[in-house]
């Protein structure tokens, strides 16, 4: 009763806060509810100005942590609330005012279990970044090593997991009103957003996740992720290598620095590309802030707490669609969704394949610098509604990241497009793993996997062999189990199964 109550005015806050900022009714839409959009549009403050992805913007950014999360998550959402809000939300800042210093010392030396004295030579208390969920200060360890310390703020978890009750609750009461949004899965999203959050509270998986980013590129001297200081890291406390170099963005400094930028930007695309098809894994967090140039041209990565993973099917599924859409064969990226199980076959392939044609005719017509990958993808989850194509959070996140990305690319050097720079290292990976090796490779491996069970269900069938030929399994029409209707037909299974694995 207390939670209800507690959940109600919190909601009647957050539907205040919407309003004073006229950001709720752009939320309300989607919901085609008379009455909830009228109500709506009575309690909403008129006349502010800005577009309503701005006004949306400003209104979760004093709402909070939480809300400010749930924002970065809706911006890959333009299936839902339009492309011009969903790139409004892409510049929603993760910045808020920070915690002081002595908090942070408390903080780390709770955790490390240690005087701060025994730990660094030196700390400053002065944060050099401080975001939704924690903030980083450098400090010199007693060893002489430069490092960045990333620390928890202080009840952040109970906040996080108050908000999440909330906005899984709102999900699930946006599904009940409104049948036709449970194709978009809004729970789903919010457990998505549950999810990243939950790595994100616990900094020792954060640093397994930057090893682990460190071990995929040990041999590429020009992508460099940190290492860890695992010594001075525990579950609200992240130790790393400090980070020298320019912000990737900051075009003019790197011009006087003498850094050849169409070269900066070769580095960055290949290293995102080979981390989404090479590996499955891939920071997706790669705004500007997160990425330094070195003075050799190294590019240096921070803050692993967002990674997204695809698995070999998805990645599969990646490439055949991105190659159909290039080669402008929409057949093809029809039958690649329908295959995947993304469109349901009760669906017409030919209205889809039309349908993705009018996707993908517009960008591919633009002149070569202007081709968003992003774009296609967006489009393309928002013409899926007509076809009932659920929606997949895994690729709302690589959505989101590639948005980044060539946001990112553009104003470094606006006349090259990343796709086109990674493009030959694409189609290398396309031709080793879809072509006729790659598809043996993947029948041998799925096989292997098959076979992985075998002898589990070799035992089992043994098992309940023996036990009916003592006479003990007696079936629901009461003929016993270990006569010629049963008996026969498995010995004829394992013999099947032993014949097509070995």
């Amino acid at each position: 009763m207390l939670t209800a109550f507690a959940n109600l005015r919190r909601i009647v806050a957050i539907v205040g806060t919407l309003a004073r900022h006229d950001a709720l009714s752009p939320l309300v839409a989607p919901l085609d509810i008379t009455l909830l959009a009228w109500v709506a549009g009575r309690l909403s403050r008129r006349g502010i100005p800005g577009r309503p992805g701005e006004r949306l913007v400003a209104a979760l950014q004093e709402l909070g942590p939480s809300f400010i999360k749930l924002g970065q998550t809706l911006s890959t959402r333009a299936d839902l609330l339009g492309e011009r809000m969903a790139e409004d939300l892409s510049g929603l800042q993760d910045r808020l005012q920070p915690f002081g210093g002595t908090i942070a010392r408390q903080t780390v030396e709770a955790e490390l279990e240690a005087p701060i004295e025994r730990l660094f030579a030196e700390f400053d208390d002065r944060p050099v970044a401080a975001a939704s969920i924690a903030q980083v200060h450098f400090a010199v360890t007693t060893e002489g090593a430069p490092v960045a310390v990333k620390i928890l703020r202080p009840g952040i978890e109970a906040a996080f997991e108050r908000d999440l009750a909330l906005f899984r609750q709102l999900a699930r009461l946006a599904e009940r009103l409104a049948p036709p949004l449970r194709r978009l899965k809004p729970v789903a999203v919010v457990d998505t957003l549950a999810q990243t959050v939950a790595i994100e509270m616990d900094l020792r998986l954060e640093a397994a996740a930057a090893c682990e980013l460190a071990l995929n590129f040990a041999t590429d001297a020009t992508f460099h992720v940190p290492p860890i200081d695992w010594r001075r890291t525990a579950r609200r406390v992240v130790t790393l290598a400090r980070v020298e170099g320019i912000p990737i963005d900051e075009r003019d400094r790197l011009i006087a620095a003498g850094h050849d930028l169409d070269q900066i930007l070769t580095i960055a695309a290949n290293a995102f590309f080979t981390q989404v098809f090479r590996d499955g894994f891939f920071h997706a967090d790669m705004h500007a802030g997160n990425i330094f140039v070195g003075a050799d041209g190294t590019l240096s990565v921070v803050d692993f707490g967002i990674m997204g993973r695809l698995d070999r099917p998805t990645r599969n599924y990646l490439a055949d669609m991105l190659l159909g859409f290039l080669t402008r064969d929409y057949r093809r990226v029809a039958e690649v969704h329908f295959h995947a199980g993304y469109v349901p076959a009760g669906q017409s392939i030919d209205a889809f394949a039309q349908a993705c044609r009018a996707i993908g005719e517009p960008i591919l017509e633009r002149p070569l610098e202007e081709i968003s990958m992003a774009m296609l993808l967006a489009q393309l989850f928002q013409v899926t509604k007509a076809f009932q194509m659920e929606t997949q959070p895994h690729l709302l996140l690589l959505q989101k990241t590639l948005l980044m990305a060539e946001g990112m690319g553009r104003r470094l050097a606006p006349e090259v497009n990343i796709w086109t720079l990674a493009r030959p290292l694409i189609e290398q990976w396309m031709e080793a793993n879809r072509g006729i090796e790659g598809r043996l490779v993947d029948a041998v491996d799925d096989l292997a996997r098959r076979a992985e069970g075998l002898p589990g269900l070799l035992n089992a069938l043994g098992a309940a062999l023996r036990r009916a030929a003592a006479g003990e399994l007696v079936p629901t029409g009461g003929m016993a189990q270990g006569g010629p209707g049963w008996l026969w037909p498995a010995v004829a299974i394992l013999a099947l199964l032993a014949l097509l694995f070995t």
